[in-house]
């Protein structure tokens, strides 16, 4: 006579489920990396505005890199110019939400400065 063994492993409805949660995530994933994406370019941005010689030419400086990398969340005026030990400082904050579904929303902070 055989003995029956209890099969182990996932069920169909299992696999259903982690499948969903894997797609749901990848879904937030896929929306939320071009906003990572436009943070480097920010990054680039205000170190190369950072060469400026005063806060208008910081300003000037970042509204044309921010139109040639289609930078649209932030513009020179948002930025926060300056002085620390005779080398000017471009900081940077703001603020990029994702609609997940009906009221929730994913809100990502970014933040940086000039080196």
């Amino acid at each position: 006579m055989r003995s029956r063994h209890k099969q182990q492993g996932a069920s169909f409805f299992g696999l259903l489920f982690v499948g969903g949660i894997l797609v749901m995530l990848g879904v937030v994933a896929a929306q939320a990396f071009p906003t990572f994406v436009e943070y480097l370019a920010i990054e680039k941005a205000v170190q190369t505005a950072a060469t400026g010689q005063s806060v208008t030419d910081v300003k000037v400086l970042f509204d044309k890199s921010a139109e040639i990398n289609g930078i649209k969340s932030i513009s020179g005026r948002d930025l926060e110019v300056s002085n620390a030990g005779g080398k000017i400082v471009v900081s940077f904050a703001y603020d990029r939400e994702i609609h997940l579904v009906g009221p929730a929303f994913l809100t990502l902070k970014y933040a940086g400065r000039s080196k």
